[in-house]
């Protein structure tokens, strides 16, 4: 359930601050706007998304590669941003470092 909801600004006893502390809300929540996300990043997620679908072994350096083919110029940090605000992570064969050894 969204706490924000259960504020009343125009309660005649309480005011925003106790609210917010019974609640156990921060007060500046309260005021938090999320910016909406640009066109052109959510064509470059949609890209991202394709990719991966397609390779899904490749990181963010690789998919900097891949979309510089497609015309998209873009830095890695911004590429691994993006694949971590989606969910996507690299799939790759991990370290079997704790084998037990034959007896």
């Amino acid at each position: 359930m969204n706490l924000r909801k259960l504020v009343d600004h125009d309660h005649p006893d309480l005011s925003v601050s106790r609210q917010c502390v019974l609640l156990g809300l921060a007060r500046s929540t309260l005021y938090y706007r999320p910016i909406p996300v640009r066109e052109y990043t959510l064509q470059i997620m949609a890209r991202i998304d394709v990719l991966y679908l397609k390779y899904p072994c490749s990181g963010s350096r690789r998919m900097v590669d891949y979309l510089a083919i497609d015309g998209i110029p873009i830095s890695r940090d911004r590429v691994r941003n993006l694949m971590q605000r989606m969910g996507l992570r690299t799939i790759y064969q991990k370290p079997r470092t704790t084998v037990p050894g034959h007896p």
